[in-house]
């Protein structure tokens, strides 16, 4: 089977943005694990997908997010990238990070490992 990774980050990175929960969900293996950040206890994206978009939904009212460059070597690639988010109460935050990505042989993705400092994004959208 010929995979197209591009395509498969494209749609993880599109469907984060859009908080699409069925659409991300979609290009997961059933076992599927996500690390991110790396270091908390990993997110199954076929079991907690929408408990995930809605607790972003409630917090944010814009998430974006650019590849900015991809590294593809069989069937991974890591890919950085840059998001910028607002959050209900008006505060705006930015962040860096890389995110490693595992492709299964059946075009779905097996491990997302993302590194970045979320609790320094946190805190710079909390109120002061």
């Amino acid at each position: 089977m010929n995979i197209d990774i591009e395509s498969v980050i494209a749609a993880y990175f599109t469907n984060m943005g859009a908080m699409n929960p069925e659409g991300w969900t979609e290009i997961f293996a059933e076992d599927g694990l996500v690390y991110d950040p790396v270091g908390k206890p990993p997110t199954k994206p076929r079991e907690d997908a929408k408990d995930f978009f809605v607790m972003l939904s409630r917090f944010f009212s814009k998430l974006e997010i650019v590849k900015e460059q991809t590294f593809i070597a069989g069937n991974g690639a890591a890919v950085k990238w840059t998001m910028q988010v607002v959050a209900k109460n008006g505060r705006v935050a930015s962040s860096q990070g890389i995110s490693v990505f595992e492709i299964n042989d059946n075009g779905k993705i097996q491990k997302v490992s993302s590194y970045w400092d979320e609790a320094k994004m946190m805190s710079e959208l909390k109120d002061s």
